[in-house]
């Protein structure tokens, strides 16, 4: 499974990077009641701070943000989805048992590293651009305008080096 497909499926509900038991079901080949049954089966292994279902208001917003059918007056979604964290998604494959499950949960489980470094990046980036606002007392709006303004910045010339006065003591002008 391509990583930039599942990146696209984590979405950030109540502060927690989560996937939708839609998506998943259908990353896993299976049904989204057949997902959402295996996980009440076990619900156990899935505590409530590692999975959540959707508000009425949070699942109006999703609708919005994200193609998903309508609500059930118009035949669509019966039911408030469930919110899977990270965590909770690596318990999926013991729940499903299947070879698919398997190799879906090692593609999200590399998502979600993915995006954790990729979070990394922007803040070390953030960083250094701050420190360079600094050094040539400019405001940066992005990294681009940062590389033209070095890229535009004349480079000092090179001096000739002054040559070496010489110490010590001289004898009638000879060294």
């Amino acid at each position: 499974m391509e990583l930039a497909i599942i990146q696209k499926k984590i979405f950030v509900v109540r502060g927690q990077r989560v996937m939708f038991d839609f998506h998943l079901a259908e990353m896993y080949g299976v049904e989204t009641r057949v997902l959402v049954q295996a996980v009440k089966r076990n619900i156990k292994r899935f505590p409530s701070d590692f999975m959540f279902q959707l508000n009425r208001d949070e699942f109006k917003s999703l609708i919005s943000q994200i193609v998903i059918s309508k609500t059930e007056k118009r035949g669509g979604t019966q039911k408030l989805p469930f919110a899977f964290t990270e965590h909770r998604i690596t318990m999926l494959s013991s729940v499903l048992r299947s070879s698919t499950a398997i190799d879906v949960n090692i593609a999200v489980v590399r998502a979600f590293i993915f995006l954790k470094q990729y979070n990394n990046d922007i803040k070390l980036l953030r960083k250094e651009m701050q420190e360079m606002e600094g050094k040539f007392n400019r405001k940066f709006e992005n990294i681009n305008e940062i590389i033209e303004y070095l890229l535009a910045k004349p480079e000092p010339k090179a001096e000739k080096p002054k040559p070496k006065k010489q110490i010590g003591f001289r004898i009638g002008g000879k060294k």
